[in-house]
């Protein structure tokens, strides 16, 4: 019997290496869990043809050098590449740039920024390492700094709205300082003080002349490759329905002043579970909310039928 599993074993491992090497698609009944749209999947690794120029919020990207060119063709790879991440930042962008782009065209800011929320938390609530949290990876000093209320019983740096909000006033403020949209993108990886000292060390006045750290000198390239692929998924491989992306659930908009003593209880009174008001507003960090000062809350309550 031992003798007879071993063959097998050896030729189930046989048939799963051609899999991976051939991107044959496993049928049963004629059944694959793979659109094909028309089109048998083929499973191979092009070399990407890069644009002579791109733009960021207006600004004209010139790719002449080859640094530049090298850079550029580095994060379109890797982010054309990374298919599943891809598909998932296509999905999430159609549910939540909506959103993001009516604030920053609230606060005056080019729609082209909504995609550093993009490669800061791939649009999820992520906590960093050095604990930045929230869809904008807001610190805990920098969100309270702009207003946002941060404690153990409220985040808003977890609210998509305020924290898109604070993400856009940090970033005017460092358009006005440095002149750059471009700068500016990049001071809220590096901080504005950190690009400045750069700046005046290396005598430049341009993002793209600046020699900086791996994860500062990638950052903008970042926001482009993703900006670039987003903007023209077919370009690059993806193809979906608009039926295959995610959608924004309506909600009311319920406002209080008081505290709430049990936010389960609060939501089967307003027709959801824990879990439900939990996913709509996320910046509810505990099973109450304290509201000792009286202030004025707006939770998020879907509307009916669609949980």
């Amino acid at each position: 019997m031992k003798n007879k599993i071993i063959p097998l074993l050896w030729g189930g491992l046989a048939f799963f290496v051609l899999i991976l090497v051939t991107g044959f698609v496993f049928k049963i009944d004629g059944f694959t869990a793979l659109k094909s749209y028309g089109e048998e999947p083929t499973y191979k690794v092009y070399a990407l043809e890069l644009p002579d120029t791109l733009s960021f919020a207006g600004e004209k990207v010139s790719l002449d050098s080859p640094d530049l060119r090298e850079r550029l063709d580095r994060e379109l790879l890797v982010n054309t590449y990374w298919q599943s991440n891809m598909m998932l930042l296509l999905k999430r962008a159609n549910k939540y740039f909506p959103t993001i782009e009516k604030i920053l065209n609230e606060e005056g800011v080019p729609g082209d920024l909504k995609y550093l929320s993009v490669i800061e938390s791939g649009l999820e609530n992520v906590i960093s390492p050095a604990g930045a949290r929230g869809f904008w990876q807001i610190m805990r000093t920098t969100g309270r700094e702009y207003g946002l209320e941060v404690n153990i019983n409220v985040d808003e740096r977890y609210h998509v709205a305020f924290s898109t909000r604070m993400a856009a006033q940090y970033l005017k403020k460092a358009k006005q300082k440095f002149g750059s949209w471009t700068l500016a993108a990049a001071s809220y990886n590096r901080g504005m003080s950190g690009i400045q000292q750069n700046l005046n060390t290396q005598r430049v006045e341009s993002y793209f002349d600046l020699r900086l750290g791996q994860e500062t000198s990638r950052y903008v390239f970042r926001v482009l490759a993703v900006k670039e692929i987003i903007e023209n998924p077919s370009k690059y491989g993806y193809v979906f329905d608009n039926t295959d992306l995610y959608y924004s659930v309506p909600v009311r908009l319920h406002g209080l002043d008081t505290a709430i003593s049990n936010l389960t209880a609060f939501a089967e009174k307003m027709g959801v579970n824990y879990k439900i008001l939990k996913i709509h507003n996320p910046w509810l960090l505990q099973n109450h909310l304290n509201n000792r000062s009286r202030k004025y809350y707006e939770i998020a309550i879907p509307e009916r039928g669609y949980y």
